[in-house]
């Protein structure tokens, strides 16, 4: 068993050979005295699952119960000290704690356990920076591993003093250096918030052309792995990468829809939803969910198989309520109720008997095909709904309107009557739909 290299915090960084073999790894997940939706094993479970999202080797793991937070090291003395010898023993070089710590206490641990130390938001901004494959991508994981990283200097200038004598006007090495760079980070984010809003504008553009051509949108969301990307890749006939592992999709992927009718619309997969997302990694990656935000259907994909799946839909519409989705917003809300294909036929039997409505959840299985055509079906007709689907009739003196329904509304039919007018049937967004119903009532 090799020995620990000794040296300070500022020095665990990761050289390009050593990024070529996995970084050892103890997953630590702290465990309060406040009540948790979530059984021990499955929180254990998604944080190694967190940890080898990016290819960590994880030696060793569990769960560590805390009474009394320590402001210091968040663990009581004893207990990071019988972690020091584990991790020296296991020549580990990176410490996960599926928690969020202060900076201070990640430097107090750095020092005590002579290795890296990393809390849940580094580890899944550390996913989402490896999954970023689009530029939009890689801006919004800049931009919330900035914001991140912001409060977090004071760790990495430690060994520099941080007052010295002198003329007033001349700060210590230390001072400087973090001012520096808490302002060269600033002016990053300045940049980066500017970029970000072009891509916002841009995607409006796209948004607005699709307009003119106007199929409605239906957004995936769901918890990470939830199995949103196998389900999607079954509609559309995608290429999407469906693994079976945590933020396999990042960037946002549009394909067209085509339902039993003939209607169409537009499928939007979107990066999956964790418990503990941090605020500011979802204000960041706002842009991406706006496709969520403006669709006029969400398909919320479960996991059914998995223990804690009703836990993991109260983390998926927390989420939705900070993007502005809230109660009033989850009538337009369709639950997905996937991965029946790993559960027991009685069980799914049982399920299918307690669904009394036709607006209850859809149970499928996006590996297997089953149930998916039932579910086509029901968004056919939440997109068919007597609000969206209407028929108007132009007299010739209001054809100067004509142009305006082609270019806001989806014309399913037109017949060009002998006196002159325009029968149309067509589908209306939400957003035009009031227009049109005082057009005709006029």
């Amino acid at each position: 068993m090799s020995e620990i290299k000794k040296g300070k915090p500022d020095k665990f960084q990761w050289t390009a050979e050593e990024a070529q073999k996995p970084e050892r790894a103890i997953v630590l997940v702290p465990e309060f005295d406040a009540p948790v939706e979530r059984s021990r094993s499955s929180r254990l479970e998604e944080a190694i699952g967190l940890a080898e999202a990016i290819s960590l080797d994880v030696i060793e793991s569990g769960v560590i119960p805390v009474k009394a937070p320590r402001p210091a090291t968040l663990f009581g003395s004893g207990k990071v000290d019988e972690l020091t010898g584990i991790i020296k023993s296991s020549d580990i070089g990176l410490a996960i704690i599926d928690h969020t710590i202060s900076p201070k206490q990640q430097q107090n641990l750095e020092k005590a356990w002579n290795c890296k130390v990393m809390d849940r938001t580094g580890l899944i901004l550390e996913i989402f920076g490896e999954r970023a494959q689009t530029k939009e991508g890689r801006l919004q994981v800049e931009l919330a591993h900035l914001n991140y990283q912001k409060g977090r200097l004071v760790r990495t200038w430690t060994h520099l003093e941080r007052q010295r004598g002198g003329l007033g006007f001349v700060g210590g090495p230390g001072e400087t250096q973090i001012e520096a760079d808490r302002r060269l980070i600033q002016e990053r984010i300045n940049r980066l918030e500017r970029d970000l809003e072009k891509v916002r504008r841009t995607r409006d553009l796209h948004r607005s052309k699709r307009k003119k051509v106007p199929h409605p949108v239906v957004a995936l969301v769901g918890y990470t792995n939830a199995g949103k990307s196998t389900l999607f890749n079954r509609l559309t006939g995608a290429g999407v990468m469906a693994k079976d592992l945590l933020f396999a999709t990042l960037d946002p992927t549009l394909r067209q829809l085509s339902l039993p009718q003939g209607t169409h619309a537009i499928l939007s997969d979107t990066v999956g939803f964790v418990s503990n997302l941090p605020t500011h990694l979802v204000a960041a990656f706002r842009a991406t969910l706006e496709e969520v935000i403006e669709a006029e259907l969400i398909l919320h994909v479960r996991d059914i198989a998995h223990p804690d799946s009703e836990a993991q839909a109260e983390d998926v519409y927390s989420v939705l309520d900070q993007l502005g989705i809230a109660e009033e917003g989850h009538d337009r809300v369709i639950e997905v109720w996937n991965k029946i294909d790993q559960l027991d036929r009685d069980a799914v039997e049982a399920m299918k008997t307690v669904r009394t409505t036709t607006e209850g959840p859809l149970l499928i299985s996006a590996v297997t095909g089953e149930g998916v055509d039932e579910l086509l079906s029901r968004i056919e007709g939440e997109l068919s709904d007597e609000d969206s689907v209407m028929n108007i009739v132009l007299p010739l003196d209001e054809m100067t309107m004509l142009p305006w329904i082609y270019e806001n509304a989806h014309v399913i039919s037109r017949q060009d009557a002998d006196d002159g007018s325009v029968i149309l049937e067509i589908r209306a967004g939400r957003e035009i739909r009031p227009k049109l119903h005082r057009f005709m009532q006029e």
